[in-house]
């Protein structure tokens, strides 16, 4: 047993950004993975989206972010989150990240979907993710006040009193181990690893949302995920991303034919907002007609210098993107939901603190802007190291009564296959009722096994799962990144946030479960 005086859970750019700015309090950050292999910030191509350009403001940000968001954007939120953009890029300059600049010095932003200026500071073309991490690792190991241990997987809150107290996480040993905190922050990152298809790391597993609504957290718009229109479709898990910068630069999207078919789709054509975009290529692949990122005309022989990242995925799969079309498809890329805070990134659990993914902030609404991921993570991150300091954790601790760890998960590696089906079938970019009903009573016969086989693993993926399923089945409209083919049309009347209890979730998929049941 340890007893740190605050303790963050993700090792991603929320979780570092929020420890350093927490300096010098001493804080422990548990990480799933090695925090310089593996985390979706790592992998991040665009860059941090503020109003850096003369002609951009962050009212203009606010705005663009309102219209993304389809309707139901906290509008105060949105505005103070662009309104601190500025400076929280000051701080990753001066924690070391290398962001693009011209020869006088100047930050030099990029265009990307949705956006009305160029204000996406990011660092050769596509590597702003990986600069800003390795930038931000580099200075918490040098930083004493924080104690990294990596290769722990979160797998319980410990909640006491009606407080969070600690976290059960199991060691790469397979034991489990308890820490015990004053303050606690979950920055775990989303949820791609419940789906077949994803950009994310393996790691991204919804834990936070399991662990938070079974302590008694609050769940809001669990529904919206945000599915990258142009993840490289080569058979690699997770799928490695053709960055928004791409079409930002004039990239287009044909079909095997060669047709661009988001003309007719949107006046914005291939910039249309993420949701939009993603629907399009999806129509194609499922009509068979395939869906390409053609880049040979606007970026052409430049493109390993200006995107290389992008380059070395797709020459690794022996296509040459300067001159041949890159096979794209619909991933699942960002989860607009997770763990409701308040603009200081509180949670409804005393004691428990939100940030990056696994928050859902009232930012993106139902479908999150580019790059306003990697802002909400330091602006947030910042703003719990402020709330947090505030409070004085360095106080009296709480009476503290040890608490039994956990029994080995086992493998489950099956079942996890079986979540990630359901998930992509069912609960993907097109959604309706039957497939909505199908995958609540599928998720909880496995939920079901999950207790059986006393599986604390596959009981969060499972119980994660079915707070989307469910909450997608709730919501009788489409909306963003929520589409239902039943439902084609937002309905003004639910154009309002989403909350969402896992006894409510449970309760639900029970009752289909027994309806379906009957029928038979």
């Amino acid at each position: 047993m340890s007893e740190p005086d605050i303790l963050i859970v993700g090792g991603g750019l929320a979780g570092l950004f929020c420890a350093l700015k927490l300096a010098p309090l001493p804080v422990t950050v548990l990480a799933a993975a090695p925090v310089d292999e593996s985390s979706s910030s790592l992998w991040a191509q665009g860059g941090v989206a503020a109003a850096v350009s003369e002609g951009d403001s962050p009212e203009l940000h606010a705005a663009d972010t309102l219209a993304a968001g389809a309707g139901i954007v906290d509008e105060a939120v949105a505005l103070s989150v662009a309104r601190e953009a500025r400076e929280r890029v000051e701080d990753l300059l001066g924690f070391g990240a290398p962001f693009d600049r011209d020869a006088r010095g100047r930050l030099t932003p990029s265009q990307e979907a949705a956006h009305s200026a160029r204000r996406i500071v990011r660092v050769k073309g596509d590597g702003a993710g990986a600069a800003i991490m390795h930038a931000l690792i580099a200075t918490v190991r040098k930083t004493t006040s924080i104690v990294l241990r990596e290769n722990f997987v979160a797998e319980d809150l410990i909640v006491q009193s009606g407080r969070a107290v600690g976290v059960f996480a199991r060691g790469a040993d397979g034991a489990s181990k308890a820490f015990y905190a004053r303050a606690i922050v979950l920055a775990t990152g989303g949820v791609g690893a419940l789906y077949a298809l994803t950009t994310n790391p393996p790691q991204a597993n919804g834990a936070a949302l399991a662990m938070g609504a079974r302590a008694g957290a609050r769940i809001a718009d669990a529904e919206f995920v945000q599915f990258h229109p142009t993840a490289i479709d080569i058979g690699r898990d997770p799928a490695p991303l053709a960055t928004e910068a791409l079409r930002g630069e004039g990239a287009v999207l044909v079909n095997r034919a060669g047709e661009r078919f988001m003309i007719a789709l949107h006046k914005d054509a291939e910039l249309a907002p993420r949701d939009i975009v993603a629907r399009g290529v999806f129509a194609e692949l499922e009509a068979g007609r395939g869906a390409f990122l053609d880049a040979t005309k606007a970026v052409g022989a430049a493109f390993a210098e200006k995107f290389p990242n992008v380059a070395a995925s797709c020459l690794s799969a022996g296509i040459d993107p300067s001159r041949q079309p890159i096979p794209v498809a619909p991933a699942e890329h960002y989860h607009m939901g997770g763990l409701w805070t308040d603009d200081r990134g509180r949670t409804s659990l005393p004691g428990l603190w939100a940030a990056g993914e696994a928050a859902s902030t009232g930012l993106h609404g139902a479908n999150r802007l580019a790059s306003n991921s990697l802002l909400e993570a330091v602006v947030f991150g910042d703003r719990i190291a402020k709330d947090i300091a505030a409070l004085s954790c360095r106080g009296s601790a709480p009476v503290l009564v040890a608490s039994a760890a956990p029994a080995p998960s086992g493998d489950d590696a099956d079942e996890a296959k079986q979540v990630r089906k359901i998930m992509t079938r069912h609960v993907g970019v097109l959604r309706d009722e039957t497939g909505l009903r199908t995958a609540l009573v599928a998720l909880k016969t496995l939920h079901d096994k999950a207790l059986e086989k006393n599986n604390l693993d596959l009981r969060n993926r499972t119980e994660a799962a079915l707070l989307i399923a469910a909450s997608a089945y709730l919501r009788r409209e489409s909306r963003g990144g929520h589409f239902r083919r039943d439902f084609p049309d937002s309905d003004p009347a639910q154009a309002r946030r989403s909350s969402i209890t896992l006894d409510e979730a449970l309760r639900l998929a029970q009752g289909l479960s027994e309806t379906m049941s009957g029928n038979r």
